[in-house]
């Protein structure tokens, strides 16, 4: 019994001793090529990522579009990486041959799986490439999300609103849609009701006194002021001028409480409410309206 107990002891001392063996044989033969190429690995990484960022930097001092350098320069890296990755494989003495068939199969079937996201990167290239907007500008997608462009990543857009919420919107609910892109201001269109028989000329100074005074108007176009319709028992004074697209509700009701002022300072009587509700157009051109602001 001892002696079977022994000979198992020995035997795997023995294999133990072999396999050891094989180990020490390995790191000596391929230790110092297996550490090599992990720190070339790193150190090309970093290298690459480098590379990117300094080809965006200089396009950016260029002044080619934020969005435009940055995509270039991810490209740039992604190239040096692919290319790292290949030569360090190759050290290695490992074919690349059937790792781009296997890549190959498998981005056919991750394609189908995962079709619906990766149309967003290629409606991100498309946003890239085609620049229908950039950072900066205020857009509106198909009346319905709207504000300043902060990011443009292949994935999503990122938006900011008038009251500094973060709209995020998938690149491919963009290009499928009607896009209004408003640079840097937006436009606003005022619309008051003046009772009949008041002096036009008179009318349209006191609102002109009331954009003047506001400070953010200037530097955009030149404020339109003048008669948008008429209605019954008076008419519709239009007033319309632009602002920056972050201060927009802002600046709209600081004009709106300036006009009032100089309206009833110049004595100028606004419409009363008729006795009969007359359906009419719109005394206001935002998209907000209900149909409840359309009876006079």
């Amino acid at each position: 019994m001892d002696k079977n107990l022994e000979a198992n002891i020995g035997e795997q001392l023995e294999a133990a001793s072999k396999y050891a063996d094989i180990v020490v044989e390995f790191g000596v033969e391929y230790g110092f090529q297996l550490l090599g190429g992990l720190v070339f690995l790193l150190v090309g990484l970093e290298v690459a990522s480098w590379i990117g960022g300094r080809v965006a930097l200089m396009m950016e001092a260029r002044e080619v579009d934020v969005t435009l350098s940055r995509f270039i320069g991810n490209v740039v890296k992604i190239i040096a990486i692919v290319f790292l990755i290949i030569f360090t494989l190759g050290n290695f003495g490992v074919s690349i041959a059937p790792l781009i068939a296997l890549a190959g199969a498998g981005a056919f079937g991750a394609t189908i799986a995962i079709q619906g996201p990766l149309s967003n990167y290629g409606a991100g290239v498309s946003i890239i490439l085609a620049r229908p907007f950039v950072v900066g500008n205020t857009i509106t997608v198909n009346r319905a999300a709207g504000g300043v462009v902060e990011e443009i990543t292949l994935a999503h857009t990122v938006l900011i609103g008038e009251d500094d919420e973060r709209i995020t919107v998938p690149n491919k609910e963009i290009v499928s849609r009607i896009i209004v892109n408003s640079q840097t201001r937006r436009v606003v269109e005022t619309k008051i009701a003046v009772a009949e028989g008041q002096d036009i000329d008179v009318v349209k100074a006191a609102a002109k006194r009331a954009v003047d005074g506001i400070e953010a108007i200037e530097g955009g176009s030149t404020p339109e002021i003048g008669i948008h319709d008429f209605t019954y028992g008076g008419i519709i004074l239009g007033i319309r001028y632009w602002v920056p697209s972050s201060r927009y509700f802002e600046v709209r009701y600081a004009v709106n409480k300036a006009a009032l002022k100089e309206l009833n300072n110049a004595g100028i009587k606004l419409m009363l409410a008729a006795p009969m509700a007359v359906i009419t157009t719109f005394l206001s051109a935002d998209d907000d309206e209900t149909k409840e602001d359309r009876i006079l």
